[in-house]
């Protein structure tokens, strides 16, 4: 075969020499020294151009683009799993609970209250712990040696109830939440702590439902509901209430399913050697809670969340919008924090720590995010981008869209539970509200991160006002001609 193929191509000595295979015709014929453009394939052409200098400004930004959508992605429907744990099925739904009718009581009770320039809220406060059912309840109010507006509402309220509620000092420097919780931890005789936030509204009969469940599970720790209630007054609030609502309602208990939990931070409740085991709170951290969490979850402790509309406790949002940045910043400086100190890496399983580490680093990921976004629309916008990356950049609407309707849902389901109105004007307040909160929650996460690269650790206050308590029910006569007294 070879042989013939040689031959075939030999010419003959009497055939004129051959042409080229491709000879143009004589009115075509290019003129010396310039390429014949037409007969080259284009994507001979591009191969040569890559191949001379390959685009690595346009690849980057490409991967950039994929990379900011998968990232977005995994965060959209690891969130939207956990917002939906709680409906996973009916037996796990009713297992998040506290049981219908509690035992009787087998424990006794510390709740540490610290306020700090909380004059407007701290008394009715107060007054709400001591009506506790419960029979075995001493509240400790802690105030700082620098504030005598609140000082002055905690005596007269430990004068209203003095065999219920006592009242520590706090003189340290600088002053923040974990100082003054260590400093009341010395002074307290239950055998169950618990925390509460100076302006939280508190159901009577919620610590007798507390006791109950440390008597059923035998558990080191139990977390009760909170629920933020204004959510008519700010674009935000309305966000920040449906927060509060599917993580206390369905979040924390998967975090206590798979024993790793940052703990919320207030009405909960720690056995008091636990503590005292662990030398309190740490002094330092921004985020308590979180911190105190991690840290009994490393060390193996059990933690239950139990979640029932009725004894929830009421909180507040923040009033104005640069409060809410603010609070946000410190919890996302706090888990940092906390995925800095390390404790998380005693965890047993590979799985936890994993587990673990994305959830304490996601202030990175949000700060991370917050950065690319833009630079993902620049790209969009003026670069040229391939059909399978732009493609690719659409893939995180579909979890988003589906979150946003499961927070539809949420929002009515709120109404119906805690007796609110939901109108029309806010579920489109909630719709629209969605891509400007999380630039705010991205805004936040990038600011922790600076101050924290900074070093910037100082407490920033969230102020109260009240503005989710219901108006004070005549009952209350009383009270206020006893202190008018």
């Amino acid at each position: 075969m070879t042989l013939l193929a040689h031959a075939l191509s030999r010419p003959s000595e009497s055939d004129p020499a051959p042409g080229p295979l491709l000879t143009p015709a004589p009115d075509q014929a290019p003129a010396p020294g310039v390429p014949n453009r037409e007969v080259l394939d284009p994507g001979l052409v591009e191969t040569a151009q890559s191949a001379s200098g390959f685009d690595w400004a346009a690849f980057a930004g490409h991967v950039g683009l994929v990379a900011v959508a998968l990232a977005l992605t995994a965060v959209a429907v690891t969130t939207l799993w956990w917002m939906l744990y709680a409906w996973r099925s009916k037996s796990t739904y009713d297992s998040t609970a506290f049981s219908r009718e509690p035992r009787p009581a087998q424990h006794t009770f510390t709740l540490l209250v610290p306020g700090r320039h909380e004059e407007e809220v701290m008394g009715q406060t107060l007054d709400a712990l001591a009506a506790q059912t419960h029979p075995d309840v001493q509240i400790i109010a802690i105030v700082g040696d620098d504030d005598p507006g609140t000082t002055a509402v905690v005596r007269a309220a430990a004068a209203r109830h003095p065999d219920r509620i006592e009242v520590v000092v706090d003189d340290s420097v600088p002053k923040n939440k974990p100082k003054a919780l260590n400093r009341a931890l010395a002074y307290a005789g239950g055998s169950i702590v618990g925390v509460f936030d100076a302006e939280d509204e508190v159901h009577p009969e919620l610590l007798r439902h507390i006791d109950s469940r440390f008597t059923e599970t035998d558990a080191t720790v139990v977390q009760g509901g909170v629920q933020l209630m204004n959510f008519r007054s700010s674009w935000w609030s309305l966000r920040n209430v449906l927060e509060y609502y599917f993580w206390f309602r369905s979040r924390l208990h998967f975090h206590a399913g798979a024993k790793f939990i940052p703990l919320g931070g207030n009405t909960v409740f720690v056995r008091r050697d636990a503590l005292e085991r662990n030398g309190g709170w740490d002094a330092e951290c921004l985020a308590e809670d979180c911190e105190l969490g991690v840290r009994l979850s490393s060390q193996g402790e059990k933690v239950v969340v139990a979640y029932s509309p009725e004894y929830v406790t009421r909180e507040e949002t923040p009033g104005t919008l640069p409060s809410f940045y603010k609070q946000r910043t410190r919890w996302n400086q706090g888990f940092l924090q906390v995925l800095r100190k390390g404790e998380w890496r005693a965890l047993p399983t590979r799985g936890q720590r994993l587990f673990a580490r994305y959830m304490l680093a996601m202030p990175f990921l949000q700060a991370a995010t917050g950065l690319l976004i833009p630079l993902s629309l620049f790209l969009i916008l003026v670069v040229k981008v391939p059909t399978v990356v732009a493609l690719l950049t659409f893939i995180p609407l579909a979890p988003t869209l589906v979150t946003v309707a499961v927070e539809i849902a949420g929002l009515g389901e709120f109404g119906r539970l805690y007796g609110e109105k939901v109108r029309v004007r806010d579920y489109v307040r909630l719709v629209l509200g969605t891509i400007p909160f999380q630039v705010l929650l991205a805004g936040a996460a990038i600011r922790a991160v600076f101050r924290e690269l900074r070093g910037e650790r100082g407490w920033e206050k969230t102020a109260h006002s009240g503005a989710h308590r219901e108006p004070a029910p005549a009952a209350s006569a009383p009270i206020r001609e006893e202190v008018a007294a």
